[in-house]
């Protein structure tokens, strides 16, 4: 009967285990407005005709390059960032079983024997005596029943940090594929500027040869022949810069992806890529929810939500029980017969009277639920701004590439206009010289506003939380 009772105050413990005093937990309301900027200048942006939808965004449909997708693969098997993420998802899922497994208590099975040797005035038989005792039990060291949920809320509060942190690896996947999109849409412009520079120079090289041959034969001035050498010499430089930049991004693209990146799967020139996908962001600002740094700043207020839980625990009694069944003799032989059973049963309840830790450690919980509310606003704050500024790329940058491409096509007209009335000795080589800065410059911002356009499709992709599942970086 008192064997019965043992283990129906463990199960009703077990029950009551379920008890919390966590705060009921409501999301904060989002300090940014309910819609997405639309309208007035930015348009009709954020519902663009023919774009993905932001619910059933895919990697491999936002960025359809072939080439781009096999590195970003390369990227999510080998990047030691995203590895690490993953390694300290795995440490807080450990960590939070380790929480959980508190809730349960610990049975151990231990065994030995006493060997104990008296005086003669102390063995009550006025003789020395020596006994031997040999015992072995199964039962339950000081295990702490949770009528109070000071562990339960400690347990809630590791899983709310294990679910932050399969968060932040999905944010620093959402990165990486953003990033080495982003480096190779940067290396595609390094080509093209590249190619410019040196049909640049050839341009130069044969004005300069013209120009010298002139100036052999009493035509052109000296002063006409250095510029047209200073021209050469500047195209030279440019095309050395721009080989820096390229090796320089490869670089950056290499590390990223974990491995050299095969020379076949490099863009040579930004005409040979496929752009991004446009994506809607469609109205609501309740889009930005699907974002991994909110999910896992809200998990960082849930989890602050529950340590108050356990800080208000610690103000009740905590109580623990030791129990355990097991057979004790004196002679080994006898160990394990039916006479030799023996039984413990030692609840304890500690009730805290003064302590001024505890007070402490709840004015701690309560302060760090409200940075975690602070740091939660922020960061939708953040994500509003950065979605806004997409958005506001998205409405002018067309614009801007149809305004530098018709400058594009008459600063080519002006240039072969200059060139040819220097050639017939109309005008001097300084209005070729003008000209020729103006078109390469021309020629250059073209390149930088479509690699900005190309950018700014890729950031959807980023800025609005990227695929909304891990991916399994082993066959991605």
């Amino acid at each position: 009967m008192n064997m019965k009772r043992i283990f129906l105050f463990i199960g009703i413990a077990l029950f009551l285990n379920s008890c919390t005093m966590i705060p009921k937990y409501t999301r904060p309301e989002a300090p940014v407005p309910s819609t997405l900027p639309s309208g007035g200048l930015y348009g009709d942006t954020p519902l663009i005709q023919g774009a993905l939808p932001v619910a059933d965004i895919k990697w491999q449909d936002a960025f359809p390059d072939e080439k781009l997708q096999k590195i970003i693969k390369m990227a999510l098997v080998n990047n030691r960032d995203l590895k690490l993420a993953m390694l300290n998802v795995k440490q807080a899922r450990a960590l939070y079983g380790v929480q959980e497994a508190q809730l349960f208590p610990v049975i151990n099975v231990t065994g030995g024997e006493v060997k104990k040797h008296l005086p003669a005035d102390l063995s009550g038989t006025g003789k020395e005596a020596t006994s031997d005792q040999y015992n072995v039990d199964l039962g339950i060291t000081s295990w702490e029943i949770d009528f109070f949920g000071r562990i339960r809320s400690l347990e809630e509060q590791a899983l709310q940090e294990y679910l932050s942190t399969e968060q932040a690896q999905r944010g620093v996947q959402t990165t990486l594929i953003g990033e080495v999109a982003r480096i190779y849409f940067i290396l595609a412009a390094d080509y093209e500027n590249f190619k410019l520079a040196l049909a640049t120079l050839d341009a130069q090289q044969s004005i300069y040869d013209m120009i010298k041959l002139r100036y052999d034969n009493g035509i052109a001035t000296e002063m006409d022949l250095q510029r047209a050498q200073a021209q050469v010499d500047a195209a030279q430089g440019d095309i050395a810069r721009y080989k820096q930049l390229t090796m320089q991004n490869l670089n950056v693209l290499n590390f990223l992806a974990g491995a050299s990146v095969p020379d076949d799967l490099v863009p040579e020139s930004q005409a040979g890529v496929k752009p991004p996908k446009d994506i809607s962001a469609g109205l609501s600002s309740d889009v930005l929810l699907r974002r991994p740094d909110i999910m896992e700043a809200e998990h960082q207020l849930k989890s602050a939500n529950a340590f108050i839980g356990a800080a208000r625990a610690a103000f009740f009694p905590q109580i623990s029980l030791t129990t355990a069944i097991g057979t004790a003799s004196t002679e080994f032989s006898n160990l394990f017969t039916s006479a030799s059973k023996t039984w413990n049963f030692s609840p304890k309840a500690t009730m805290p009277i003064f302590d001024a830790r505890t007070w402490a450690a709840y004015k701690v919980s309560k302060s760090m639920q409200e940075i975690a509310v602070t740091q939660y606003e922020k960061t939708i704050q953040t994500a509003f701004r950065e979605v806004a500024d997409a958005l506001a790329v998205r409405a002018t940058v067309d614009q801007q590439i149809s305004a530098q491409a018709s400058i594009v096509n008459s600063a080519e007209k002006v240039y072969e206009l200059s060139n040819e009335r220097y050639t017939q000795g109309i005008d001097g080589y300084l209005s070729v010289l003008d000209a020729q800065r103006t078109l390469y410059a021309a020629q250059q911002g073209l390149t930088a506003l479509r690699l900005s356009k190309q950018a700014n499709q890729m950031r959807f992709y980023t800025v609005l939380g990227g695929d909304t599942e891990l991916l399994d970086v082993g066959s991605p």
